[in-house]
């Protein structure tokens, strides 16, 4: 299968390109003009310069699986935790993603072969902050910046359907992994022994591991029942007090401090409540539904999973 990719660089991006080369898939990372790889692509990945703003993306190099593109996984995406939410941080998450989708939904109008399945990525912060309801992907979309990103997000990639292209929107929960994402900036506190709950710790984290994420990915890419939005999360979420005391006992770490809800809006302003501070208690109801077996369900044995 020939997979384009955008966002291939980041955490999740590495991770699903190693393994799906590996499994024999050959993965064209869209990069934009100028942006420079340091890495060699190992076998059976490539590299093509884009620009969303371009209609067309440029014919992929022989192989084996020839020229058509087969399947488009879209993560392409500022980090939302970068920094302060100012207007031009706000400007970059939007347009990092929403013009993004817009391009690769442009590219795909362009194609002559179509792929058969777009994999847009999302994320859980289009619930907002919604207290202990528990969130599925019928539920309504929330109030706040990130709610309003997703859902505008979500809206081009859905324009897809209309090219005849299977479109599933990931919405991704906070993925644990050793090497990257949020796991190792909760681990810096902890190793000072000043690891600490967020506020009341009272709001709801929905996370998922890696390596269950790769999977489900893998599943998506090849499952043609699976489309529409897709909760990506394990089925067990936690409050941030519980997340906060696993994680300080599988670190064999005290956990006795809070960080106040003040502290936390002088220091990062408005991503403060719409990032740490939000409770999103999220089900994959999708996933169960089409049997999804998670490989890790209980946050402890996850931590302990990743961590050794």
């Amino acid at each position: 299968m020939n997979i384009l990719m955008t966002g291939a660089t980041g955490l999740l991006g590495t991770t699903l390109t190693q393994t799906f080369s590996q499994v024999g898939h050959n993965v064209y990372r869209l990069l934009r003009h100028g942006s420079a790889q340091r890495d060699t692509p190992p076998e059976r990945v490539f590299d093509i310069p884009w620009m969303p703003d371009h209609p067309e993306i440029p014919q992929l190099p022989a192989s084996p699986g020839g020229h058509e593109v087969h399947a488009i996984i879209n993560l392409a995406g500022a980090p939302v935790a970068g920094g302060r939410w100012t207007q031009k941080r706000k400007a970059l998450l939007s347009s990092s993603r929403i013009e993004t989708t817009r391009g690769v939904v442009n590219a795909i109008a362009h194609m002559k072969t179509r792929p058969r399945v777009l994999i847009s990525a999302s994320a859980i912060g289009y619930y907002g902050n919604r207290g202990d309801e528990v969130l599925t992907e019928s539920s309504e979309a929330g109030q706040g910046f990130l709610a309003e990103l997703a859902k505008e997000w979500e809206a081009e990639a859905m324009k897809a359907e209309a090219l005849g292209v299977r479109v599933v929107l990931a919405r991704l929960g906070i993925i644990l992994a050793k090497h990257g994402g949020a796991l190792p900036q909760m681990l810096a506190p902890f190793k000072f022994g000043l690891g600490s709950r967020l506020s009341t710790g009272k709001q709801w984290t929905s996370w998922v591991t890696l390596a269950d994420v790769v999977e489900i990915m893998s599943r998506t890419l090849e499952d043609p029942k699976l489309s529409g939005p897709v909760n990506v999360v394990s089925p067990a979420p936690v409050t941030n007090v519980e997340f906060t005391k696993v994680l300080a006992e599988v670190l064999n770490r005290p956990a006795i401090f809070a960080a106040p809800a003040f502290v936390l809006r002088l220091a990062l302003g408005e991503m403060a409540d719409g990032a740490l501070l939000a409770s999103e208690r999220v089900a994959p109801k999708v996933l169960q539904q089409h049997g999804y077996a998670f490989l890790h369900s209980d946050l402890r044995e996850a931590l302990h999973a990743i961590l050794g």
